[in-house]
């Protein structure tokens, strides 16, 4: 089981930083903690520190070329683009997998 994610350019590679923390990030970190935790193997590639990943899966390069930018996020799931635009949610993500999210999701950055 495997995620890929390549996300927009950002300053840090999860994106937790700087003066004002993007809620939406924070549920994608808090997901990709509790996929971690159930053995799922998740990399994260950022278009601003990481430009050469994006270019090396021909998929992703596909997709940048015909839409640009603006289709980051793009989410693949065992090999297959899963979603591009937006991070799909924690559900969504072990529902692709075929495996029951946890009860408790960990705690966030954002609540420490």
């Amino acid at each position: 089981m495997k995620i890929e994610i390549y996300d927009p350019a950002m300053c840090c590679s999860s994106g937790l930083c700087g003066p004002s923390i993007d809620p939406v990030l924070v549920k994608m970190n808090d997901a990709v903690m509790a996929l971690k935790k159930q053995g799922v193997h998740v990399e994260r590639f950022n278009l601003a520190q990481q430009p050469k990943a994006f270019m090396e899966n021909p998929e992703v390069k596909s997709l940048l070329t015909k839409n640009g930018k603006k289709i980051l996020p793009i989410t693949i799931v065992n090999g297959k683009v899963f979603k591009t635009g937006e991070y799909p949610s924690y559900e969504e993500l072990c529902q692709a997998l075929g495996i029951e999210p946890l009860k408790v999701k960990p705690i966030s950055l954002v609540n420490r």
